[in-house]
């Protein structure tokens, strides 16, 4: 408990650790609003489409889409029906980017803002705190290979007696001491990127978008070349037939695609920043699907034909550079394995903050605006992502990573519900400033700050598959039941469901407001500029219906 001695100070140094504020402002530090959950001003709005494509280029050319062969060839499918199934996931994938990325784009609100319109006030904390969890264990394991790109550079310049350090680490730490000392050299390379505000990130990733091309064509070039050919995994026929190879297709083609859902859901945190309506467009809807199955394609062909140079399938791109070093440590192979490394270590660089510490830092602003934006939110993801020693669920998998891999039966509903809000419930009208407002004033606060309705439809979109989703976590065997069909379709049955009853609801029920529009006005902002918080519910003076002039550009019917 505070005494009177020390009272003063920490209110001073609370003070002083507030989040930083614009000159000349319209918002204050509330326990809703700061700096990064405001409609970005105009002055902020920088993307271009080029930029955009940058974004789908780093996004589309990972080890996701790198090793989705991989998945779909382990289901028993042909080289080509496994090309088939990623052109439908990359068409998918680009028009769930659409939608989800569509509100950012006309609002300039991110989905940790927007969540609070289907969710509550208070309830929108739900789908934030999902991404949080799922944002710390990728950004670990991202961190993880980036710290393998700095080995396989490190084993370049250094050669032998660097590819052969002693590991002096016992066995059960599920890593070795040159990894172990990689990761945390990417991490200090890491770390300062944050500094860099999202809306000047064009550049970096223009730079990025460059050398991860050169390093996958240039992986490319070489292993066909070396193979003299595409090697004999490319004729490999199917080796399932019928109804189970159809499911089996099915199920690989949702699963890859819900591998990319967290990506998806969070889409208006990128088009928020948007210098026009539009500029996002092109890098969802070609760059998108292009640069899927280009990689996915890519990642294939490597594969394949570096089977027929050491005799074994090595889909991981990072493995495969760290497996040519074992083999050989020539000029030619230092050389190459050192340029391509240096490719995927600036895509590293460059995915843990864009698909991670930007999205997840705004959430985690979310829950502590005043002193918490994207930056020291994403500065506290890294930590606790190596906190929790990332390494032990890439080098000895475990039944928590099968959990998170299937995290898209929680996600899917969220995405649909995020769709449904914006296009059928709101048609797009928003009484923006009532996002900022936690109090019965909000058209948003529903019931003590939660939406029932936005509950029950993730819950329809959800409780079907969780006997499928337990049998996977188990390891148990497909039975061919309904329960495991309606899990092999889990992402297309969970957004479409949570869509439909979020729509159904909303349409029998109508909440307050439900079609109005208005602009971002901050009800009572000079009793925010005294320092009171806008969740508190007791009654105001006459200047409570002042205004701030910091306005969105949209219509005022609220």
């Amino acid at each position: 408990m505070l005494t009177e001695k020390t009272k003063p100070k920490v209110e001073y140094w609370a003070k002083r650790l507030e989040c930083p504020i614009d000159e000349d402002a319209g918002y204050h530090n509330t326990f809703w609003c700061n700096r990064d959950l405001i409609p970005i001003p105009e002055n902020r709005r920088t993307w271009t489409w080029q930029g955009y494509a940058g974004y789908w280029v780093i996004s589309g050319v990972n080890t996701t889409a790198w090793t989705a062969g991989s998945t779909l060839l382990s289901l028993g499918l042909s080289v080509p029906q496994a090309i088939g199934c990623v052109v439908g996931v990359a068409l998918i994938s680009a028009l769930i980017a659409v939608l989800a990325g569509w509100p950012g784009s006309r609002l300039y609100l991110g989905f940790t803002v927007l969540s609070r319109s289907s969710w509550g006030m208070r309830g929108g904390f739900w789908p934030v705190l999902n991404r949080i969890m799922t944002s710390i264990i990728w950004l670990g394991i991202q961190m993880y290979w980036g710290g393998q790109s700095v080995k396989i550079i490190l084993n370049a310049i250094i050669g032998h007696s660097f590819r052969d350090l002693k590991n002096t680490l016992p066995e059960s730490t599920n890593v070795d001491t040159a990894s172990l000392i990689c990761f945390f050299i990417f991490a200090v390379i890491f770390l300062p990127t944050l500094m860099i505000p999202p809306e000047n990130l064009q550049m970096p990733f223009r730079i990025t978008f460059i050398m991860i091309t050169c390093s996958m064509f240039g992986l490319l070039g070489w292993a066909i070349g070396t193979a003299g050919g595409p090697g004999t995994l490319f004729y490999t026929p199917s080796t399932k037939q019928g109804s189970l190879l159809a499911w089996n297709a099915v199920y690989g083609l949702q699963s890859i695609v819900g591998s990319q859902a967290s990506g998806c859901l969070g889409q208006s945190d990128w088009t928020r920043y948007a210098k026009t309506p539009n500029a996002a467009l092109f890098g969802q809807a070609i760059a998108a699907p292009v640069l899927i199955v280009t990689t996915s394609v890519c990642g294939i062909l490597i594969t394949s034909a570096t089977e027929t140079i050491y005799g074994a399938y090595v889909w991981n791109p990072f493995e495969l550079l760290l497996t040519i070093q074992q083999h050989s440590l020539s000029a030619a192979a230092r050389a190459g394995t050192f340029f391509a490394a240096l490719g995927f270590l600036a895509s590293q660089l460059a995915l843990c903050q864009m698909l991670n510490c930007i999205s997840s830092g705004m959430d985690l602003a979310a829950l502590c605006p005043k002193w918490i934006n994207i930056r020291r939110g994403g500065y506290l993801l890294s930590v606790v992502s190596m906190a929790i020693c990332p390494w032990n669920y890439v080098t000895k998998p475990s039944t928590f990573i099968t959990v998170l891999s299937g995290w898209s039966v929680f996600l899917s509903p969220m995405t649909g519900i995020v769709v449904s809000d914006y296009f059928l419930v709101r048609q797009g009208k928003y009484c923006v400033g009532d996002l900022y407002t936690g109090n019965s004033e909000s058209a948003y606060w529903y019931i003590s700050g939660f939406n029932l309705r936005g509950f029950t439809a993730w819950a329809m979109g959800l409780w079907p598959l969780l006997p499928g989703f337990i049998r996977a976590i188990k390891g148990t065997a497909s039975s061919a039941n309904g329960w495991d069909h309606l899990y092999q379709i889990s992402y297309f049955y969970g957004f479409c469901v949570a869509m439909l009853v979020h729509w159904g609801l909303h349409t029998a029920f109508p909440a307050k407001k439900q079609k109005a529009s208005g602009p971002f006005v901050l009800q009572d902002h000079v009793r925010m500029l005294e320092g009171r918080d806008l969740g508190d519910d007791s009654d105001f003076g006459p200047e409570q219906d002042r205004h701030v002039d910091f306005v969105v550009d949209v219509e005022s019917k609220c």
